[in-house]
């Protein structure tokens, strides 16, 4: 081996003890928690006592289980409520900030108004999902009270309660959390686009929304699919929202499978089928963070 050679292979093993604590952190936290789940979910166990192997008998219940398929038909509606909507409200949102209102009303403005978006994300899940609660309260909410004002208290309705709107008011109060997390991230994207592409393109006479769709969105593509991957992982793991708002209710009309896990775990005391749950739900996330830094490079790669 050269000398050259030799110092380069010094060089990469340097860094070695930095990551270190980090890797053993991931397997304490992450890594052997994770096995053990996978361990378990071959076993019939209540959590007391020995598990009792059952090979792949909570896997072949889950394939026949109807709640498992039908919470995992809402979880795809929730990637919607929590991933698809908010991410194309926040470039819309960010677009207008930055090429908008920044250049004609100035950066304190914009800030401000980012600001003001985003802070749905500071507040706790818990307490938006209380306040979300009392809201749309068939009795006394003042989303129903707010209808009766405006003459339109025909459409009063137990928003939370009733199968049919149950799920999609959640998403509605997902979107609304949600959309700052984008907006954040495309607006720091935007700071590395050149001003001058805007100004020439609206010399040119170009409306907004050519700017929008011919400059915006092919400068943040990567943030794009940052911020996809980022919130469809947070949608799958969705549980607090559901947990607050609605346990899983009326009638598991909003049960996801991080939920149903919970309660297979907690509530019916089965840790075995709800450790099947958990690991088909962490395969299908690692799956799509696969797909999606595939997509990713490909996309980076096309543009090199």
């Amino acid at each position: 081996m050269t000398s050259r050679g030799r110092s380069g292979s010094r060089e990469r093993w340097a860094y070695a003890p930095y990551l270190l604590p980090g890797l053993l952190l991931f397997t304490a936290v992450i890594g052997v928690p994770f096995l053990m789940n996978i361990g378990t979910s071959f076993t019939e166990w209540t959590g007391v006592g020995t598990p009792r192997w059952i090979g792949l008998g909570n896997y072949r219940e889950l394939a026949r289980d109807e709640q498992f398929w039908a919470s995992f038909g809402h979880n795809a509606l929730i990637i919607v409520g929590m991933a698809v909507v908010p991410t194309m409200i926040g470039l819309v949102l960010a677009s207008v900030l930055t090429d908008l209102i920044g250049r004609h009303f100035g950066a304190r403005t914009a800030s401000v108004l980012r600001a003001c978006i985003y802070l749905p994300q500071v507040l706790p899940i818990v307490i938006a999902g209380v306040v979300w609660s009392w809201l749309l309260a068939p009795e006394d909410g003042a989303v129903n009270a707010l209808l009766d004002a405006v003459g339109l208290g025909s459409l009063a309705h137990d928003w939370l309660g009733d199968p049919a709107t149950a799920l999609w008011s959640v998403i509605a109060v997902m979107v609304w959390i949600q959309i700052g997390f984008p907006l954040v991230i495309f607006m720091s994207g935007l700071q590395r686009v050149d001003p001058s592409l805007y100004e020439a393109a609206e010399i040119d006479g170009a409306s907004w929304t050519r700017r929008f769709w011919h400059i915006t969105i092919p400068q943040i593509r990567p943030e794009i699919f940052v911020v996809l991957l980022w919130t469809t992982i947070a949608a799958l793991k969705a549980f607090a929202h559901i947990f607050v708002l609605t346990k899983g209710g009326p009638g598991g009309a909003t049960n996801v499978p991080a939920y149903y896990s919970w309660v297979s775990f907690f509530e019916k005391s089965d840790v075995g089928y709800g450790s099947a749950i958990a690991t088909v739900l962490t395969l299908v996330v690692v799956a799509l963070t696969v797909v999606f830094l595939r997509m990713q490079g490909r996309e980076l790669g096309e543009e090199r």
